[in-house]
């Protein structure tokens, strides 16, 4: 395969995780329908996401924490039992209609990658990059961790070694402690420092197998310029990966309310180009992004890029309807541009001493394994 596939689902479509929550916005049928209106999901590039069965979740979870996963979405409550030992019925991680079927749908649309990504291609699953659920506890929005369950496939089919780099800007624990001490798999973060879940310090190597880079607020396109070019890519490239896996969430970019970076989908675009070049295999996800313009034009342009798409400058009618047909109970109305374009401007600024101080630790621990 060479060419580049979108999957989704309508499971997401209307499915939210409460009024009020973070995730109360819709974001893969903004990001669908965003493409579609710009014409880039034909020729057969979309591909309908299948929903994972119990026993490929198994893969990673507990069988006792699918089944009480199930058994929530099913009678739509947990005991405070269930709430304590698996972190089910919880303001982060709370009961809702599609609270099993939608995540399931997420591990099987990155399954699904995995297998179309055998022979060699590119695989945008927005619906994915659900990186902090642990075996057997919902965690930070993440009912089922959907990178490792779709790493562990692309192990299992013969491939040697993977990367997966991580852009979210919260650290990805759950992936991060799954393959602590592998030799098999390499993990590369760049994250807000001092964020939940408070973890990827600087000097956390989950035995050798993880790189991580905590930055400070306004976290900006220059900087994350140079960490890309001296830190994430030769990290990648020195583990000659036969798979990469990027994790693309959008809560880095300025206007996400969970976030204090100040990122462009630049950024974002730019990754996703540069690892694409040192696989014969990518797999892209979403992840965290909780505006939902600039998370839907995010993994819009991320996805064009990859196709060999290029944006226009103002959108076109049917597009810029998509994102006017948005809505966020925290917001009414976003400024113009995040209406009328699709990639943002660049948030470019000085590079301060302690990113440079800290990417020369990595750098220092790259010299010596590479």
């Amino acid at each position: 395969m060479t060419g580049a596939r979108f999957i989704t689902s309508r499971i997401y479509r209307g499915s939210v995780y409460g009024a009020r929550h973070p995730l109360s916005i819709q974001r893969v049928p903004a990001v669908t329908d965003l493409a579609a209106a710009l014409g880039w999901l034909g020729a057969g590039r979309m591909l309908t996401s299948p929903r994972a069965k119990p026993a490929a979740l198994t893969g990673f979870h507990t069988p006792r924490y699918v089944a009480a996963l199930m058994a929530a979405e099913a009678a739509q409550q947990v005991s405070g039992e269930v709430r304590d030992r698996h972190g089910l019925g919880t303001l982060s991680n709370p009961v809702f209609a599609e609270m099993y079927r939608r995540p399931a749908t997420a591990v099987g649309g990155g399954l699904l990658a995995a297998e179309l990504v055998a022979g060699g291609g590119v695989v945008h699953n927005p619906g994915g990059g659900q990186h902090h659920a642990m075996p057997d506890r919902a965690e930070g929005f993440c009912f089922l961790n959907e990178p490792v369950l779709t790493i562990r496939r692309l192990l299992a089919m013969g491939l040697e070694r993977v990367a997966y780099v991580d852009i979210d800007a919260h650290h990805g624990d759950g992936v991060e402690a799954a393959f602590a001490g592998s030799e098999r798999v390499r993990t590369i973060s760049v994250h807000e420092a001092r964020r939940w879940p408070f973890t990827g310090a600087l000097g956390d190597r989950a035995g050798g197998a993880a790189f991580n880079l905590p930055v400070g607020r306004g976290f900006n396109d220059t900087e994350f310029a140079l960490v890309l070019e001296e830190v994430i890519l030769p990290a990648v490239a020195g583990f000659r990966p036969d798979a990469i896996f990027l994790q693309c969430g959008a809560d880095a970019l300025a206007e996400d309310p969970l976030a204090r970076l100040a990122l462009s989908n630049r950024a974002h675009v730019a990754t996703a180009l540069a690892l694409r070049a040192l696989s014969p295999r990518l797999i892209v996800s979403g992840g965290g992004g909780y505006n939902p313009w600039s998370t839907a034009r995010c993994w819009t342009a991320v996805w064009g890029a990859l196709a060999g798409e290029e944006a226009p400058e103002r959108l076109p009618d049917a597009a810029e309807s998509v994102l006017r047909g948005l809505v966020w109970h925290r917001k009414g109305v976003p400024e113009e541009a995040l209406l009328t374009t699709l990639v943002d401007a660049p948030r470019e600024g000085a590079v301060r001493d302690d990113v440079r101080s800290d990417m020369a630790v990595l750098k220092a621990r790259l010299k010596a394994v590479v």
